[in-house]
């Protein structure tokens, strides 16, 4: 059932048109068709067999005879083991050759052989599950909107930009999932839109034969002009050079140079149908290959305009082509309307595997840039993610969206955008965490794809360079060797001797030194003991197998409890975390010690082995193991359930952090969080060492240089210093040791005594805190919380008088507090605090002082200080005068008349003159002059308290004896109220008890007097 004409069918894969007139203008017309035989077959693996000649080659170079003897021997397991999943073998077996065996027996062989391998002998298996890289998916951004033909991702911003069939250009934050910008550029489809970021534009291909350039910020059109005359279906920018490739139905691929004005520098001509997509080689930039509907893959030359060579890659029409991004394989990956995606060796020139899964048409695939992954997304409406090494099919997408056209990916991260009918859709793959492991003498080892690095850092400032808090680290890293896994851990042995490599379900042990596989098997996590000869390994959800000396101990680690585990634990027990609790073992015997009721994401142990630290979504939780107690319930004999013994572990400390990272120095806790902070714990006390702008990942502590080291995701490494004597001294003090405290902190730096000062502090020791300070600020803070008001004193003088007023301030406090007015006085002089100085003048009556501040407010406009303080000297006149200099005339007046009739008279005509220039000359007129209108003014009956007319502000003495007897006959005339009613109450009191003592004998005399009142 095919949804096309015979012509769509003729012309589409029988006879592909010559010229752009014969085809049809509506590839994705073409692209409906919907197909009845829709047969899945599994992919078939790579060759095994390479991956086993490369250890022979190894162990050649590195002269390791066992390696080579060994290596020789597993190449006919390797080669009769293809590497897939279970389920499907038998189907490809057919496919290989090996039809002879039946499904049983291949699966029966296998079983046996890993049952009776062991890390000493080589026979090594080559099927695995599903890598993490493929099935760690997180959904960005799922934006509905038209037919989506385009998309690609801003180098630095958090942006997608994406080209619509219905002419639009839209811009979403997948951080944020919104729309930031629609540019509206044409009514015809947007089949291709790029950013240009180093000119802060992005350019769009369409249907109307136009190239289009906007600015992105203020989203003006830069320029347009007819590009082909035809659609353009493709387009890709040059990632150093000014050029803009294009491709179109006119069978050209065009450079544009915008540095020229957009003049075509150069045509490339050679195809016979539509050109449908464009790659430059990320090798080699010189370079880039077109796929095209004639069936065929050209790769070019800039400097040449007709092609180096042509593949014949698919039976149909080419949509896609891609380049590998490593250093390693000389790769492109196609894909066609015969459904298949092909990897292809462009040097051999010939297809190194084909991917078979997709029910119709493939629009494109790609290599991940730094995932071992493929992703294809097909007109079924699926995206497949394919491992790059296997090319066996990881997972399978579908979100609902119809077709998908288009895909992009960010160099820089994980995440991938895939255009669909009905919008886009961003994920993100794998972590952002990089594969990386240091040793306790400063060694790194990182893995970037299947390559392994390393480099030192244990000569950092050993030369006498001094090294900056934060500076990146000037490090060359070096080759050290390949690993056959796309590693997801890697991790040291405590000795540093060997590192482990997990990934794609299986670990490996290499030499540290020489990188020599030292032992490998099936398995999904790794732990260490302490004693670097003993580790486990997980394999499936519930096996553990342990290993000493590199043979298993089989049987020790008897049961799980029926629990699922999701990974292991090294230490000085063996730590096993599942869905809701954390399991540990003793070594030795594989009994269980104490099973934890918490969700973890890791636990890290102590070097001592008597803290471990247990890391949950949002919080850690710090616990000390007791061993006493441990062996105290083994030897007693008592049975131990698969709870384990509750007595072995007590809760030190829980703290509200989310942990991403974490390593033990000692007793101390060193963790950076989601926050991107760096912080230390020690007993239940955080302290933060810095902030970052990024993520960045823990990756040890080298004790002779005091310093922490971290990385972010690029491998650029930062340190950051930690004294040890620090942590001693702080773990000493959270003991009680004070005396041990007291000799350690000697050997401990300057620049470190501030930290532990802080430290001190919170545990509220703060004399002693005061006497380890060396920061002033911080010791006057000290010194002011403990009264030390001496001591805060010296601080404050020896301070800076600029930016020390409020210092003196809280010293006058305290000083007021503490009742000592002198150093009250001056501190509140020092620190030019008015309103204390107020308070404290008028407490103690000192008008020198008053005067003073009252000129000093005056001066700085605060005038209601001023005022005050006028008005406690009894100063009527500069009262007056401020309230007039401040246009308060009408209080000025009314002062003027109460407290200085002196003054009335100018006051009143100043005011008078003020409403008259306000336009208000009715309100002047109302207004009484004391002095002309003395009728109007009449004076109270009895004697008046008012200050003398020259408005010196001292009153005279017979005002103030006037005021004295006034006081005198209000004292006595309220005396004489108080005793009558005093004496009214008490006679009232007086007869109501003699009539209850009436009624109670009965008496029938007339009620008294005051009763009837």
């Amino acid at each position: 059932m095919v949804q096309l004409s015979d012509r769509h069918v003729l012309m589409h894969q029988n006879n592909p048109p010559t010229s752009v007139q014969e085809g049809c203008k509506d590839v994705d017309c073409r692209r409906g068709a919907t197909w009845s035989d829709t047969d899945v077959v599994n992919p078939v693996s790579g060759s095994v067999a390479q991956r086993a000649s490369t250890a022979v080659r190894s162990a050649r170079s590195h002269r390791d005879v066992d390696g080579l003897i060994n290596g020789l021997l597993r190449l006919p397991l390797a080669l009769t083991t293809p590497r897939l999943p279970l389920s499907t073998r038998f189907d490809q077996e057919r496919a290989l050759g090996f039809t002879s065996l039946p499904p049983l027996t291949v699966e029966k062989t296998l079983q046996d052989a890993d049952a009776s391998r062991h890390p000493g002998d080589y026979s090594r298996r080559f099927w695995s599950p599903p890598s993490a890289s493929a099935n760690t998916l997180q959904r960005k951004l799922l934006a509905r909107s038209d037919r989506v033909k385009s998309v690609d991702f801003h180098p630095t911003e958090p942006h997608v930009i994406c080209g619509l069939y219905n002419g639009q250009v839209k811009i979403w934050n997948y951080e944020t999932q919104t729309d930031i910008k629609t540019f509206e550029v044409t009514d015809v489809p947007v089949r291709c839109v790029k950013y240009i970021a180093r000119k802060n534009w992005f350019v769009s291909g369409s249907d109307d034969f136009q190239l289009r350039v906007y600015n992105l910020s203020t989203g003006e059109k830069v320029t347009q002009f007819e590009a082909h005359p035809d659609y353009i279906r493709c387009l890709t920018v040059h990632p150093t050079l000014s050029l803009v490739l294009t491709g179109s139905d006119d069978m050209t691929i065009k450079a544009w140079d915008w540095e020229k004005g957009w003049r075509c520098v150069q045509v490339f001509e050679g195809h016979t149908h539509y050109i449908m997509a464009l790659a430059i080689n990320p090798k080699d930039p010189q370079t880039f290959a077109s796929a095209c509907l004639d069936h065929t893959v050209k790769v070019w030359s800039l400097g040449s305009s007709v092609p180096n060579f042509s593949l014949e890659a698919h039976e149909k029409g080419v949509n896609y082509v891609d380049y590998y991004h490593g250093g390693d394989k000389p790769y492109i990956v196609t894909t066609g309307d015969d459904r298949l995606v092909k990897i292809w060796d462009y040097h051999a020139k010939s297809c190194v595997q084909t991917l078979e899964s997709h029910t119709a048409n493939v629009s494109f695939a790609i290599f991940h840039p730094s995932l071992p992954i493929i992703l294809s997304g097909s007109e079924d409406g699926t995206i497949k993610i394919w491992h790059s090494s296997t090319y066996r099919l990881e997972n399978t997408l579908n979100y609902g969206l119809e077709r998908a056209w288009c895909v992009a990916y960010r160099k820089t991260g994980n995440e991938v955008a895939v255009g669909f009918d009905e919008g886009a859709v961003v994920v993100k793959l794998g972590r952002d965490e990089p594969s990386v492991s240091m040793d306790a003498s400063g060694k790194i080892v990182f893995a970037r794809n299947t390559e392994v690095l390393t480099t030192n850092v244990s000569h950092i400032g050993q030369e006498g360079d001094e090294v900056e808090d934060g500076q990146r680290l000037p490090v060359s890293f070096r080759d050290l060797g390949t690993t056959e896994v796309y590693p997801t851990s890697l991790q040291h042995s405590p000795n540093g001797r060997f590192v482990t490599v997990c990934g794609d379900g299986e670990y490996i042990i290499y030499t540290a030194l020489a990188w020599r596989n030292k032992a490998f098997g099936s398995g999904t996590s790794f732990a260490w003991a302490s004693d670097s000869n003993t580790y486990a390994v997980l394999e499936g959800k519930s096996k553990i197998r342990v290993y000493r000396n590199f043979k298993e101990r089989a049987g020790l680690i008897k049961s799980t409890g029926g629990w699922a585990v999701e990974g292991l634990h090294g230490g000085p027990l063996l730590a096993a975390r599942g869905s809701g609790f954390v399991m540990f073992w003793d070594w030795e015997t594989g009994a269980v010690v104490r099973r934890i009721e918490v969700d973890a994401t890791n636990v890290s142990w102590s070097a001592s082995g008597e803290y471990v630290a247990i890391t949950a979504e949002d919080s850690l939780f710090v616990l000390r193991f007791d061993r006493d107690a441990y062996q105290q319930r083994l030897e007693s004999g008592e049975p131990i359930d698969d709870e384990g013994v509750e007595e072995a572990f007590d809760l030190i400390a829980e703290v509200p952090e989310t942990v991403k990272t974490c390593r033990w120095i000692g007793d101390c806790f060193i963790y950076t969080n989601t926050n991107n902070r760096l912080s230390y714990l020690i007993g239940d006390q955080t302290s933060v060492i810095n902030h970052f702008d990024q993520p960045v990942y823990l990756l040890g502590y080298l004790p002779t240089h005091n310093r922490i080291f971290l990385a972010d995701k690029d491998l650029n490494l930062y340190s950051y210093a930690l004294s040890l004597n620090v942590v001693e001294y702080q773990s000493a003090i959270l003991r009680g040791d004070l005396e041990g405290a007291a000799e350690i902190l000697p050997t401990i730096p300057a620049d470190q005594r501030n930290r532990i000062a802080r430290f001190l502090e919170a545990q509220e020791l703060k004399e002693l805190a005061l006497s380890v300070a060396t920061d002033p600020d911080h010791k006057f803070e000290l010194a002011v919380s403990i009264g030390d008001l001496e001591t805060a004193l010296e601080l404050v003088r020896a301070s800076p008088e600029a930016g020390s007023e409020s210092k003196w301030k809280v010293v006058g406090e305290k000083a007021l507090a503490a009742w000592q007015l002198d150093l009250a006085k001056e501190a509140f002089e020092k620190s030019k605090d008015l309103p204390a100085l107020l308070l404290l003048y008028t407490s103690l009556a000192d008008r020198a002082g008053l005067e003073k501040l009252a000129a000093q407010a005056a001066e700085k406009g605060q005038n209601n200080i001023a005022f005050a303080a006028y008005l406690q000297l009894g100063d009527s006149a500069s009262c007056i005068d401020l309230l007039a200099k401040t246009d308060r005339l009408p209080e000025a007046a009314l002062m003027a008349r109460s407290y200085n009739p002196g003054k009335a008279e100018g006051v009143v005509k100043e005011w008078r003159s003020e409403l008259e220039e306000q336009g208000k000359p009715k309100y002047a007129q109302v207004i009484a002059d004391p002095i002309e209108d003395q009728g109007l003014f009449e004076e109270a009956s009895g004697p008046a308290s008012k200050l003398d007319s020259e408005g010196s502000g001292v009153m005279v003495e017979k005002e103030v004896e006037g005021l004295v007897d006034q006081v005198k006959e209000m004292v006595v005339e309220e005396t004489r109220l108080v005793d009558e009613a005093v004496a009214e109450v008490g006679g009232a009191e007086t007869e109501a008890a003699s009539n209850a003592d009436g009624a109670a004998s009965g008496s029938d005399e007339v009620p008294s007097k005051g009763k009837t009142n």
